[in-house]
């Protein structure tokens, strides 16, 4: 075989491999398309677990499980089913998370159960408006909210209790309930509860409440603390930081029964 004839064979043969490389390759991209799109969502949900930490605890819950008064579950089947439709949001559940985290509300589309935060309801998160938050930092926590779908709907088990197991006979057993629904876990830390740094450390707070104000014995201590907490600011703590609303927002027995609850933090 003649020079010239050899090469005309062996380029004809890298051709034809080439375009059997080619072939191969377009037959798996869509599957590696669809395999780094889910790599990268799940990469947008961990950066949004860490957005919602530092940001949306304080109002909704350490777990999104809501708090009661205030903000409501973002992970329940009504969040999930029906929100949209309420409210008349023509595009996907998604984007109207993005919209409110964006913009904020200014009045509480539902003020019977939730007064939200203050005034506004819900404060502007994103930075084009004053707020602290990227575009994509609200895209990511997005779809952190979005990834609670499949639990809030029952397709899948929820790997975690929502709500440390109590006994609901006992007033201390029903103010640790109230303890985690209201919020206080995302300030505070309770050992085998919660370990919020916000506020003040809680374990023992039985003990140093007798002697934090003069004249007030420790259950007054306590309740002062949740119904007029600037009155008595612990040292190294800001004024302010702690909601002023609780007297609004829960019921006098609750208020009794979380009470009860902190006395046993001896």
């Amino acid at each position: 075989m003649k020079r010239v004839q050899l090469e005309i064979v062996i380029g004809t043969l890298l051709v034809l491999l080439s375009a059997a490389i080619m072939i191969i390759l377009g037959f798996r991209e869509p599957q590696r398309l669809a395999d780094y799109e889910v790599r990268q969502r799940a990469e947008q949900i961990e950066f949004g677990a860490s957005v919602y930490v530092t940001y949306c605890t304080r109002c909704h819950g350490t777990q999104a499980q809501g708090i009661i008064g205030s903000a409501p579950s973002l992970r329940d089947e009504y969040f999930f089913t029906k929100r949209v439709a309420e409210i008349g949001w023509q595009g996907s559940l998604e984007d109207y998370i993005v919209s409110v985290v964006t913009v904020g509300r200014q009045v509480s589309t539902r003020p019977e159960l939730y007064v939200g935060s203050g005034k506004p309801a819900m404060i502007t998160w994103s930075e084009k408006f004053g707020g602290p938050l990227r575009e994509d930092q609200i895209r990511a926590v997005a779809a952190f909210i979005m990834n609670f779908e499949p639990y809030a709907l029952g397709q899948v088990p929820t790997p975690v209790s929502l709500l440390p197991p109590v006994d609901e006979s006992t007033p201390e057993g029903r103010g640790r309930a109230v303890f985690v629904a209201a919020g206080c876990v995302a300030c505070h830390t309770v050992t085998g509860v919660s370990s919020g740094t916000i506020g003040p450390v809680l374990n023992g707070v039985a003990t140093r409440a007798a002697t934090r104000v003069p004249g007030l014995a420790a259950e007054e201590y306590i309740r002062q603390s949740i119904l007029t907490p600037s009155a008595y600011v612990v040292e190294d703590f800001a004024t302010g930081i702690m909601p002023q609303t609780f007297g609004q927002t829960l019921t006098e027995e609750q208020i009794n029964d979380l009470v009860a609850f902190l006395l046993t933090l001896q």
